[in-house]
Parts: structure tokens; sequence; C-alpha cells
């Protein structure tokens, strides 16, 4: 144990300082970077190497044409978020389902479904889910922890389904087809709605006043089939497009997702809710997205770069390896540390720093079933993914909480929050172990549309 600390005391440093950092509150991409900079000059690191950090950061990041695909789907989320599509689309919904105790949580999963394949933004689609949701279910009587957990658990549902930022960065980080990751993402992201509808209406069958019936008598005087096809053809046919078009091989994701911005436009138009003022808030919240994910990313890969370079690689590897598990012990690990991981860090500092040091690990484990090579990791990064969605749900860092407290304007505690979670958690949890035991939940579809 001593020769390992100080063979590997440096790297142990280096972790142990980020964490210190990341609870000091400073800029999460500052600290990376400043990092792997302060550390390449106490491990004594020839200057002439950093160079090879610009490489990294010009060749993975810069010069990446996979890249562009990143602020494209942004600007489409949030065009389709200030459409009003959602709202009216939560209305039919909650008027399919409006005779079911339960039916207008249902109808928020549902809507979180939809609009996740739509967006894949986070931030956007809690906030979005809350302003509109919220208010209505804690009128009609609904128990704050289920009002607040549907939402917040939904919201999330769009950095695992496609087109996720999320699945973008990992085909760029463990050089796999974007595509496939899509392809391999759409059943569980399905299986996670799922299972959240199930929980909402079996609560709301054993505990009925936690879940009242929807108030009626204010509805949309249209016919339920037209609305649901007016309300549901627009959003349906740009996902039909985006993914159809990607799944079929027809466009790359950075084409497919520049012909979602133009049809994000377009159905803005439609809507007549296009204007100047919208579409500058559009870009300009692009802008400020897309701007702290590449920053974070250039951060993290200096980080890497040096982290490697002081063996960080050899000692996850050494404490991964040296416990003697099997390889299902071994992944059951590592989910487990990336799950401890998400409660203090965001999901793509992880990204760029643990998914180049397990994957390695990984690649050379046998798990039977035939997994190997780029389907090993296409199933690795999607259980991955399931797993960094709880980051956004689970305390003290957890963003969705912070969306949805900022938008309750005192009604709901931050505690009341923190409880109303712990189910969706767990089912998310729930949907990892089933990804994990089942691998064709994952491989399936790739499998059908290689």
């Amino acid at each position: 144990m001593a020769e390992f600390l100080s063979e590997y005391a440096l790297a142990l440093l280096m972790v142990v300082t980020l964490l210190a950092g990341i609870f000091s509150g400073y800029p999460v991409a500052f600290l990376l970077g400043g990092l792997g900079i302060i550390f390449a000059f106490i491990g004594d690191i020839p200057v002439p190497f950093l160079g090879t950090v610009g490489s990294r950061i010009f060749g993975g990041v810069i010069e990446n044409w996979l890249m562009i695909a990143i602020p494209l789907f942004v600007f489409m989320g949030l065009m389709l978020e200030r459409s009003g599509v959602a709202k009216r689309l939560l209305l039919t919904l909650q008027r399919l389902f409006g005779r079911t105790h339960g039916g207008l949580a249902v109808s928020v999963a549902i809507l979180g479904v939809i609009m996740a394949a739509s967006t894949g933004i986070i931030g956007a689609s809690v906030v979005m889910l809350g302003l509109l949701a919220l208010p209505v279910m804690m009128k009609q009587g609904y128990r704050a922890e289920m009002a607040c957990g549907v939402i917040a658990a939904s919201g999330t549902l769009g950095i695992l389904i496609p087109p996720s930022i999320m699945l973008v960065l990992m085909g760029s980080i463990l050089q796999i087809s974007v595509g496939a990751l899509f392809k391999a993402a759409l059943l569980p992201g399905l299986l996670l709605g799922g299972l959240y509808i199930a929980y909402l209406l079996i609560t709301a069958r054993i505990r009925p006043d936690w879940a009242p019936l929807a108030d009626m008598n204010d509805v949309d005087p249209t016919p339920l089939p037209l609305a649901l096809l007016r309300d549901l053809l627009g959003p349906f046919v740009l996902i039909f497009v985006v993914l159809g078009s990607i799944m079929a091989g027809i466009a790359t994701p950075t084409e497919a997702a520049a012909i979602g911005a133009l049809g994000s436009l377009l159905l803005a138009l439609a809507m007549r809710s296009l204007d100047f003022a919208t579409l500058r808030e559009a870009v300009r919240e692009t802008s400020r997205t897309s701007a702290m994910i590449l920053f974070v990313v250039i951060g993290a890969t200096c980080f890497s770069v040096v982290f490697k370079r002081l063996g960080g690689d050899y000692m996850i590897e050494e404490l991964i390896t040296g416990t003697g598990l099997g390889p299902y012990g071994l992944m059951l690990l590592i989910m487990g540390l990336i799950f401890v991981l998400g409660f203090f860090l965001e999901w793509i500092e992880i990204s760029f720093v643990v998914l180049p040091l397990v994957a390695p690990v990984v690649e050379v484990l046998d798990f039977g079933y035939g997994l190997s090579g780029q389907g090993l990791l296409v199933w690795f990064a999607i259980l991955v993914a399931i797993n960094l969605q709880t980051s956004f749900l689970t305390p003290p860092f957890g963003y969705a909480l912070f969306y949805l407290k900022g938008i309750t304007e005192g009604q709901v505690s931050i505690l009341t929050i923190y409880r109303s979670i712990i189910p969706f958690v767990l089912l998310q949890v729930t949907g990892l172990v089933l990804c994990m035991v089942f691998p064709a939940l994952v491989l399936w579809l790739p499998g059908l549309m290689p």
C-alpha cells in the first residue's frame, strides 16, 4: 500500500485537489485546466510535452466536425421550447388521461419523453415542464413530492434519449459511431419513461389522494383525435426526420442536427411564435450553453493529458483490476464509482476525465453474449449514460433540482424536492441494472439497423 501511494502520489493529490476545488465553487472548466498546468510543473513534466495538450484540443475539439452538432441540437431544442408546442401538447395529453388518477402526472412523463427526443437540453426541459405543469398539479391537489419528482425526472430524459448531446460527446471520446449510440439509447430511454409511468399509475391507484382526477371543465373544444394529430404531428415529423436520417445512414449527426435546427425554425414559424426577440434569445442561450460545454471539454483535455502522464491511468487500472472481481463485478464497481461521482461532478467532467481511464479496462473484459469491440463499447457507453442521468437528480449538485427550485417561487422547499426524486433515482438504477443484465435492450436496435 505504501509503495502504491508513493508511486501515484501526484495522481492521487490531483484527484483530491480537484474534488476540493469543486466544493470551493470555482468554475470547473478553469479548475480542470488550471490543475493540469499546475501539476505539470509540480510533476516536472517537460514544457514541450504541454504542446500535446494543444494538439489534443485542436484535433479532438476545434477540428472535430462532430462538435458542430452540439450548438445545432441546442438551438433546435431551444426553438422548440419557445414555440409553444409543449404547452399545447400537455393540455391535449391531459385530456387524453384526465379521467385517470395520476393522469396529469402521466401526461408530464409522456411529454418529457417527446420533448427529450426533440430538445435534449435538461435545463430547458425541466424549466419548461415546471412552468407548465407544476402550478396546475399543485392547484389540482397533487402531493408535492409526486409533482416535483415526475417533473425533474422526466426533464432529465433528454440527456439519454437521442438526439442527446451527451451521446455526441461520448462518441467523440470513445471513438465510436454516434449513430450506433443513438440507436442503442432509444430503447433504454423509452424503458425509463415506461418505468416512470408504471410507478405513477401504481402509486396513484394505491394513494389516489396523492394524484386527484383532473378538472376537465375548461378544455379545448377541438375533438381529441384532431387535437392529438394537430399537436403531435409537428414534433413527430421533426423527430422522425432527424433521428430517422441518422439511423438510416442518410445523414451524419451533424447534418441531421442542421436539418433539425432548420425544422425547429419552420415549426416556430408555423406556430406564429417566431419573432426577432425569440430568435435572439435562442441564439444567445445556444452560444452560452455551447461555450460552457466546450470550455469544460478544453479544461478536461488538459487535466486528463497531465493526469495520464503522472500515471493516473495505470493507477485507475490497478485499483479496478486489483480487486479480484469478475467482469460483472468490475462493471458494478465502475458504475458505483460513476454514480458516487455524479453527486459532486457534472456529466461533462465525468465523461471526459473518467471514461478515457476506465474504457481500456472494460474493453478487455469478457462478459459473454458475444460482447466485444464496438458492441462492447456501445453497451458500456449507454450504461454510463443511464448512470449519469442520475447526476442531475442527486444532491448536493443535482442541477435539475436547482432548476426546479428556481421556478417554485418558495411554494416547495428544497427538502421536499430532494425527497421527491428518491423513487425516480431508484427507477433509474432499476433501468441501469436491467440494461446491464440484458444487453439486448441496448444492442438489439443497432443490430437490427447496422
